[in-house]
């Protein structure tokens, strides 16, 4: 019996806590695990989020750039359109484009690409069937029967550029209506005179800038093609 209780009396001496600082070591090292924890965690986040808003905006440039694609293969001719199918003016882009509805003969359709309180909006008119119609859509601004739709948003500025053989780009209209004079004139030489009149623009570059953008995004698209 002795012996047994002074064996319990070692084992009983022999057990012993944890002391203060081997407590605080090991908080310290939890707290520096669980740090680096939430550090990797948040930059797992944000890397998501950064790839979800770029694939976002992706998309959005992608069906504006491909409404635009659209419209400028579907531009008219200028003969068609009585002046520049395709114009500049400050920053709105315009665009004369040929549109076909089931039952119907082809029609022309005025559209313009603006900014509006940091978006682009396409602004397209109803079909115009002669001449009169297109003249005042010309003229005018988008009224009643026109359609107005938001293509993207956070949009600081819009601007554009005509290609008009042998000049180049250009944004000047003076250019593209000295190539209309010219395409007219050679119309008067007899060996030219059954010629098609050739479009005085054949090229459009287009660059949107934005303010989440380091440098505007652009894109060139063939007219009439």
């Amino acid at each position: 019996m002795k012996t047994t209780a002074r064996c319990e009396r070692r084992r009983r001496s022999g057990a012993r806590g944890f002391t203060l600082i081997e407590l605080l070591v090991a908080i310290a090292i939890l707290a520096v695990i669980a740090v680096l924890s939430w550090r990797g965690l948040d930059q797992i986040i944000r890397g998501r989020t950064t790839i979800t808003n770029a694939m976002e905006d992706e998309r959005v440039f992608a069906q504006l750039f491909d409404q635009m694609r659209i419209d400028a293969r579907q531009a008219a001719s200028d003969d068609e359109s009585g002046q520049a199918a395709i114009s500049v003016s400050g920053a709105t882009l315009q665009i004369v484009r040929r549109m076909s509805l089931p039952g119907t003969a082809p029609r022309l359709q005025v559209v313009r690409y603006q900014v509006s309180n940091g978006r682009v909006i396409r602004y397209a008119s109803p079909p115009l069937s002669n001449v009169g119609q297109l003249r005042r859509a010309l003229r005018g601004s988008e009224g009643e029967g026109w359609n107005a739709v938001p293509l993207m948003a956070g949009v600081s500025s819009i601007s554009a550029r005509l290609y008009v053989p042998k000049i180049g780009w250009t944004t000047q209209m003076n250019d593209v209506q000295s190539a209309i004079t010219e395409a007219d004139n050679n119309l008067k030489v007899p060996q030219l005179g059954s010629a098609p009149l050739p479009r005085s623009v054949t090229g459009l570059e287009v660059s949107i800038g934005a303010g989440s953008l380091a440098r505007p995004v652009g894109r060139i698209f063939l007219v009439g093609e």
